[in-house]
């Protein structure tokens, strides 16, 4: 009797520990419920950079240092376990609003949904103008600031061709890491892509030999004109310029002729200057194009408006006055530039 009497405190004291250890389980499982689906602790929208090479436990200790969360690493390991996340979260920059959970938030990571930044191109823009804003930024990594234009296109498996004209206008979206070299990659393989696509739709009988003389109007007429409508009546007069063995003579060649040297003024002397883009003393297109085309001058190069102008002045207000001799032209110039009537 002595013995059973011994054990039975053994076996209570056993119980009350199981006892126990189920309520402290329960609460700690409640706790982790709650922890889990619970909003992070932060009271502002902030932006979590996680580096490259980042442990899970690293990731945890950096959410905690931003004051996204208090919870313990232990809450972290057992939610990404069940979300089966444990070694897919990616690097990168993350928004965290106000309300993100400890699981929306793993599950972005997991997905690699990083913040994505824009980079704009400019219809118009030059390359030298393109590359002046890609070595502005302040967020691109800078990898091609001190490369030339030709030591550049070699990079993109271009080597020998001119940089002028060969990047697409659009938006490009990049994300932490991405660099000045990837934008540009991506802008070429855009207006490879688009220039040959353009060319396929091209009507019969156009002055070009190549889609690249093509790309050389089609920046012509983005220089010339602002205004989507008229771009095929502007491409319209220069080819029937160049079937007709006429000049160009068309001043923003001119003006990328003289390079960094104009000042603002194209003067008499500048168009009477014999450069290779001078297109007041040669014929035909000029050498190279003289901006970055977007998708509608491209388009219009391909696809002009049939007619008969062969001259145009602009109005002032941003549109231009068409004409098929010179006669009319010279009354639309007197009306709109000598602001006098003959």
């Amino acid at each position: 009797m002595s013995r059973r009497r011994r054990r039975r405190p053994l076996g209570l004291l056993f119980l009350i520990l199981l006892v126990a250890s189920a309520v402290v389980g329960g609460l700690a499982y409640r706790d982790w419920v709650q922890f889990s689906d619970a909003p992070l602790t932060q009271t502002d929208a902030r932006v979590l950079d996680v580096p490259n090479g980042s442990s899970f436990l690293g990731i945890v200790r950096l959410v905690r240092q931003q004051g996204l969360s208090a919870a313990p690493e232990l809450y972290w390991r057992a939610l990404a376990l069940q979300m089966q996340v444990t070694s897919q979260l990616h690097a990168g920059e993350y928004a965290v609003p106000v309300g993100t959970t400890p699981r929306t938030l793993l599950a972005r990571m997991a997905k690699g949904d990083v913040i994505q930044h824009h980079f704009t191109i400019v219809e118009g823009w030059t390359f030298r103008h393109l590359r002046e804003q890609l070595a502005a930024h302040p967020d691109l990594a800078k990898t091609v600031t001190t490369l030339s234009d030709a030591e550049l296109m070699a990079k993109l498996d271009m080597g020998g061709a001119a940089a002028e004209g060969w990047f697409l206008p659009e938006t490009y979206t990049w994300t932490r890491g991405d660099s000045d070299l990837d934008i540009l990659r991506r802008a070429n393989t855009a207006m490879k892509r688009t220039l040959e696509a353009t060319w396929a739709q091209r009507v019969p009988d156009l002055p070009y030999a190549t889609p690249y003389e093509a790309l050389v109007m089609a920046s012509i007429v983005e220089r010339e004109t602002g205004r989507a409508d008229e771009r095929p009546a502007i491409a319209g007069v220069f080819v029937r310029r160049l079937k007709l063995g006429m000049k160009l003579q068309t001043d923003p060649t001119v003006i990328y002729g003289l390079g960094a040297s104009f000042d603002g003024n194209l003067r008499r002397r500048d168009l009477e200057t014999d450069t290779p883009y001078n297109t007041y003393t040669r014929t035909g297109l000029p050498p190279t194009p003289i901006a970055l085309p977007g998708l509608a001058a491209l388009r219009a190069a391909v696809q002009p408006a049939p007619g008969d102008a062969l001259y145009f002045v602009a109005r002032g207000d941003g549109s231009h006055e068409f004409s098929a001799n010179l006669e009319a032209h010279n009354r639309a110039v007197a009306r709109y530039q000598l602001k006098r009537s003959l």
